[in-house]
């Protein structure tokens, strides 16, 4: 048992299964109205499977973006499968959940970003244990607001409203 309630892993978790509800409703009945989704992920995550050429010129992450175009959409509990278009070529993609750095539906200015703390986790574990600091797990749930005359772009962010 453990000796705190780890609410960060818990809402990563919560979030990437919303993440996985909506594919799987684009799946069965496909994209509503104007809906479409900017995906970033880390190309580095052992579980991603990409083309080579890709991965040549998205060494550390790439987005990638649902929208007029897609194919063989597959979900599962650990991630999803896609075919996507890149320049006229067809490329099949698997993207896990825990790869996902960002989530954006621009349409209903709706978007998540996932803050990894990857390998530094058994670090600030240590760290924790032994210094007895309080390391926070990073989530930002971010709305992502239109642009306005000026052409300027708000993203507001949870870290604004958080206790310093």
């Amino acid at each position: 048992m453990t000796q705190t309630i780890e609410y960060g892993n818990l809402m990563h978790r919560a979030l990437r299964r919303l993440i996985q509800e909506v594919l799987e409703d684009v799946r069965d009945n496909g994209l509503p109205g104007e809906h479409h989704f900017f995906i970033t992920f880390d190309t580095r995550h052992p579980d991603v499977n990409i083309a080579q050429w890709l991965m040549d010129r998205y060494p550390s992450d790439m987005t990638v973006v649902m929208q007029h175009w897609f194919d063989n959409l597959e979900i599962t509990d650990e991630g999803f499968s896609v075919t996507l278009n890149f320049g006229d070529a067809p490329e099949p993609l698997y993207i896990p959940f825990d790869a996902i750095k960002t989530f954006v539906d621009p349409s209903v200015e709706f978007g998540l970003r996932f803050e990894s703390q990857g390998d530094d986790e058994v670090e600030i574990e240590e760290v924790e244990a032994e210094d007895h600091v309080e390391v926070e797990e990073e989530l930002d749930i971010v709305e992502v607001e239109t642009e306005d005359a000026s052409g300027d772009a708000d993203v507001v962010s949870l870290d604004s409203f958080r206790k310093k």
